[in-house]
């Protein structure tokens, strides 16, 4: 597992907790606000590194053009 993944999954679990956590109607403001913070500064981030991956594969690919991925070949 590369370490992109890794930071991206994590991300994404930190993000799902977080609307978990905000579905709860008991909530008070501060805190949902708090919440929405960090969840909108989690969606940048992982924004910018699926970003760089993108950048990465485009790289690696001949004449920077990605080919459709066909899985039945």
């Amino acid at each position: 597992m590369t370490k992109e993944k890794i930071n991206i999954e994590g991300l994404l679990e930190e993000l799902e907790a977080i609307i978990e956590i905000m579905e709860d109607d008991n909530l008070n403001i501060e805190k949902s606000l708090s919440s929405y913070e960090r969840g909108i500064g989690l969606v940048k981030e992982a924004q910018k590194k699926l970003t760089e991956i993108e950048k990465k594969v485009q790289i690696l690919s001949k004449d920077d053009q990605l080919e459709n991925f066909d899985p039945d070949d």
